[in-house]
């Protein structure tokens, strides 16, 4: 079980890290601004040569602040999610949704200048949720359904419903979230095993029984303790008696 404070760095780590890379793109989002420029054809420019260091940039940059603002608390929640819940996976995962993502969006998307870091969003949105669902434990599952919860709505930005949202970098990005989940399902976090799944199915056969150790029964579960009585104890028989007669035992009370 790791120590307090091993937990609170773990959980300020995990938040660090995708806050850094939002002030980032503040940072380039603001030089923009200040310098009356546009780094928006520095995107992914579909099946042009030039077009593919996109791949490597588009991410970083934003057509404008209501855009960054859009996909800044989304990329701090999710990439707090993925570094705390998938420490060991998590820049594997954001680097093939940044690389994969973009290289199919240079193959399949719309000839126009794709830029933005939603399709990271998208990509860990994704994973959250379909890792915990192909992985059946129970804690990464609620991972899931919060994501459900929180960003549900993201699935219409896969339908190329607005014209001038570029749904293709979702798509992609989603497909490499759902692949990674399936590739990586056996890496990551171990599966825990809680008590109640341990229970033995009410067949009536004498299977092998698996009892963990650690579990103890609350304390209003258990049954009232009697005293034993000691390894030389001997019951004794009254006269004529064989021993196999039914008798009743006084439980003396005391009283404090």
């Amino acid at each position: 079980m790791p120590s307090t404070d091993t937990e609170r760095k773990r959980v300020w780590y995990s938040f660090l890290v995708p806050a850094v890379f939002v002030v980032l793109l503040w940072g380039i989002r603001l030089v923009e601004h200040i310098e009356g420029i546009s780094l928006a054809q520095w995107g992914v420019l579909p099946r042009q040569p030039h077009g593919l260091a996109g791949v490597l940039i588009a991410p970083l940059i934003h057509s404008s602040f209501k855009h960054l603002i859009s996909n800044s608390i989304p990329l701090i929640a999710l990439g707090a999610g993925m570094l705390y819940f998938y420490r060991d996976l998590a820049y594997k995962v954001m680097a093939v949704v940044w690389l994969l993502g973009g290289l199919l969006v240079w193959v399949g998307a719309r000839a126009s200048f794709h830029i933005g870091a939603s399709g990271m969003i998208y990509g860990m949105a994704a994973f959250l949720f379909f890792s915990g669902i192909i992985r059946a434990d129970t804690r990464l599952m609620a991972i899931s359904l919060l994501v459900v919860f929180l960003y549900g709505g993201m699935v219409w930005g896969v339908l190329p419903i607005y014209p001038q949202v570029s749904w293709e970098y979702h798509l992609y990005s989603a497909l490499c979230g759902l692949l990674c989940a399936y590739i990586y399902r056996h890496q990551g976090p171990p599966r825990r095993t809680w008590s109640w799944e341990l229970d033995d199915d009410d067949d009536g056969d004498d299977d092998e029984h698996h009892i963990n150790p650690d579990y103890h029964d609350p304390w209003w579960a258990q049954g009232p303790i009697y005293p034993q009585p000691p390894p030389e104890f001997k019951p004794r028989h009254d006269e004529g008696s064989t021993g196999n007669e039914p008798c009743a035992i006084r439980a003396s009370t005391q009283h404090q």
